[in-house]
């Protein structure tokens, strides 16, 4: 039995090489991909305009990775809305909306589970178990957006899984929603995030794609930034720093740095004077994210007091830096909280279908 290809994944080029082969007209393609990338459109009897024979023949030969909503929280205290997606095979990500002044962003996951084992985040706890198709995590947008009945016009890749360890996808779904035919979205409001794959990094410097990227640091020194991220004695801060200033560099595009502030660990002042040392040459942004609980962890937040000093000693040595502000935090919806388990009645439940 022939295994069917996922046509949410298509390029629009590839839908039309698709629908070259099945002898159709051009605008048969641009008709489906429209369909499936600005309706997001979960079955093809949902195509209006596409006959019925047709539909048959894709039906046979193709399906769509939509996916569904298992479980849906609100924050009370700023309305952020935490999903939990059942997948085409029964896996789950969880996915966030947050509203800003500017409009609605959404975090997506790009993988199911993830590899990396920081220690500060959730997502690494149930293993990692594959790579999302572009279309599953553009497919996170669509539904989100129908549920709300709003339109997302900033992604941030900082979900469940490493965007750069599943490379290709990341950059297929990238050029997808930006398409003109799709969603549209801009470049510019695109963000991936990355724990520090440095071969990658230069790999996307070559994509040009104008996209915010950001690195999660979370320490100034390899001492202390491989207790909490094992990619570091892969790749160690100095060579995951080059690659992001050339990234910035090459693309003419200001990087961030995100750094989680542990008490005890990574808080200090000296710890502040040593990141400006490391990035005081590179075109960027720190984001300070207080450490957000998560329960098998034994990270503990730092003091406001300190939080505020961290900052305004890197502002005063004029490194670009602001507090995150923390949303969601009544749901486990913040940074490092999102999990690919299913919750049920307060505990958290491992897949059935987990390695």
């Amino acid at each position: 039995m022939q295994e069917k290809t996922d046509i949410k994944s298509l390029s629009l080029e590839e839908l039309r090489l698709e629908a070259d082969k099945l002898s159709l007209p051009k605008y048969r393609a641009n008709q489906i991909f429209e369909w499936l990338h600005i309706h997001g459109v979960s079955s093809f009897d949902e195509m209006k305009n596409i006959p019925k024979d047709l539909k048959t023949v894709l039906v046979e030969k193709f399906f769509i990775s939509s996916l569904s909503i298992e479980k849906k929280l609100v924050s009370e205290i700023d309305s952020t809305v935490k999903y939990l997606f059942r997948l085409y095979d029964g896996e789950f990500v969880e996915s966030v909306v947050m509203k800003y002044k500017y409009g609605y962003t959404i975090c997506v996951s790009s993988q199911v589970g993830c590899k990396m084992g920081c220690t500060f985040c959730a997502s690494t706890l149930a293993g990692f178990f594959r790579n999302l198709l572009p279309g599953e995590i553009e497919s996170q947008i669509h539904t989100a957006q129908k549920d709300l009945n709003i339109r997302i016009s900033n992604v941030v890749m900082m979900g469940i899984g490493e965007p750069l360890d599943n490379f290709n996808n990341t950059v297929k779904f990238i050029r997808l929603i930006n398409s003109e035919r799709g969603l549209n979205i801009s470049m510019r409001n695109i963000t991936v995030s990355t724990c520090g794959l440095v071969p990658q990094i230069y790999q996307l410097i070559d994509e040009k794609l104008p996209i915010t990227l950001t690195l999660s640091l979370h320490a100034p020194t390899d001492e202390i930034r491989s207790k909490t991220m094992p990619v570091n004695n892969k790749w160690g801060i100095q060579k995951t720093v080059e690659a992001m200033k050339e990234y910035s560099e090459k693309t003419g595009r200001r990087v961030s740095f995100e750094y989680t502030l542990i008490k005890g660990l990574n808080d200090s002042d000296e710890c502040a004077k040593q990141l400006y040392y490391l990035l005081k040459d590179v075109h960027c942004h720190v984001n300070l994210i207080p450490v957000n609980n998560v329960e098998e962890r034994n990270n503990i937040r730092s003091s406001e007091r300190r939080i505020n000093s961290f900052c305004e000693t890197l502002k005063s040595c004029g490194i670009n830096a602001t507090i995150r502000r923390t949303l969601g935090s009544d749901i486990n919806a913040s940074c490092g909280q999102l999990r690919r388990n299913k919750k049920q009645g307060g505990m958290f439940i491992e897949n059935s279908s987990q390695n």
